[in-house]
């Protein structure tokens, strides 16, 4: 089954930001998230349950996912040391 993703305003605003290397890097680990939301490497996080994290190089990409509208929702892209506050 094919997820479609979706991202908030503020990962969108926090992926623009970015540099265009960092941009295309990230862009394929998402995209990659549409065929399987759990790629190995992917954690659960503690804080917020219905959460996961993907790493991609010292960035985090946050993300949800909503089984019943079959969707990921990219929830937050940020360096490693600021993510998660």
């Amino acid at each position: 089954m094919r997820y479609v993703l979706e991202f908030t305003t503020s990962a969108t605003r926090e992926f623009r930001d970015l540099d265009k290397q960092l941009q295309r890097r990230i862009t394929e680990k998402v995209i990659a998230l549409c065929e399987g939301p759990f790629p190995p490497g992917s954690k659960k996080l503690k804080a917020q349950p219905d959460h996961f994290r993907v790493r991609v190089g010292d960035y985090r990409v946050v993300y949800r996912i909503d089984g019943k509208r079959v969707v990921i929702v990219i929830v937050r892209i940020a360096h490693r040391r600021d993510v998660y506050r």
